[in-house]
């Protein structure tokens, strides 16, 4: 079993329910979207065994693995996930919520872009929505989204810098909207990856 990798890093988690935790990233390649605003190069990757990742994870004495991409349920199965499982990981996926996730991952953050009312029928229950949100975006109401511990309103960045623009608008919507809640891209902030 093979998944292709854009790369693997250790850093701590910069936003959402679990930031400031350390985490081993394994970004993935592919995406079924291609949102403006991404900062990500998931289009270049290697091939990787299970056995070589973990070769390359092993070193970090973290056991905190976050699934990210791209869109890491195009290529993240069960198999994969019980192969680090049975290694002591527990495991965290980051998706835009347009697919699937696997069911033995341990905490789903859900970064909708799009089509946001269809997303229950596909996964019901997460641990977090984290929605970016640029000045003059709408949000809409909370009911359309998957029931979810936390919701968090994350205001874009323009090449990985603050847009105190996109932050103030944030602010304002939470006021608003007091079930949502602030998520600032700490990982940008203090200059980490």
């Amino acid at each position: 079993m093979k998944l292709t990798v854009n790369e693997i890093f250790y850093s701590l988690q910069g936003e959402g329910g679990r930031n400031g935790e350390a985490s081993i990233f394994i970004r993935l390649t592919m995406c079924n979207l291609a949102c403006s605003f991404c900062d990500t190069d998931f289009a270049e990757g290697d091939g990787m065994s299970l056995e070589e990742i973990l070769d390359v994870i092993e070193q970090y004495p973290c056991k905190w693995i976050i699934w990210t991409g791209g869109e890491p349920t195009i290529q993240l199965k069960d198999q994969h996930l019980a192969f680090f499982r049975e290694k002591g990981y527990k495991q965290a996926i980051e998706t835009n919520g347009t697919r699937r996730v696997p069911t033995l991952i341990d905490y789903i953050t859900c970064s909708p872009k799009q089509d946001y009312e269809s997303i229950k029928s596909r996964i019901p229950v997460v641990n977090e929505i984290r929605m970016p949100i640029k000045k003059g975006d709408p949000i809409p109401e909370i009911s359309v989204f998957p029931k979810a511990d936390n919701y968090f309103l994350s205001p874009i960045f323009d090449d990985n810098k603050m847009n105190e623009d996109n932050v103030a608008y944030c602010v304002e919507l939470i006021k608003q909207h007091p079930e949502w809640r602030l998520s600032l891209q700490l990982h940008k902030l203090i200059h980490i990856e």
